[in-house]
């Protein structure tokens, strides 16, 4: 996981709000996504904080490029 690569106060936590703001999705998609797995989070209280670089990195892997002929 993204958040064990550095020391955890080096890491910068999204709400699921934030998140769904970046990834231009609804706060469902997100929480979707966390309770999948797709998407690692802890749970604070009663909501989730995900690793912004998790967010990022999601993003990367998901990415479809489009081939030109």
């Amino acid at each position: 996981m993204a958040a064990g690569k550095g020391p955890l106060s080096e890491v910068n936590f999204l709400t699921v709000a934030e998140v769904a703001s970046v990834m231009r999705v609804s706060k469902m998609t997100v929480y979707r996504l966390v309770h999948s797995g797709h998407l690692p989070a802890i749970r604070v209280g009663r909501s989730f904080r995900v690793p912004e670089q998790a967010v990022h990195e999601y993003l990367q892997e998901s990415y479809v490029g489009v081939e030109t002929a």
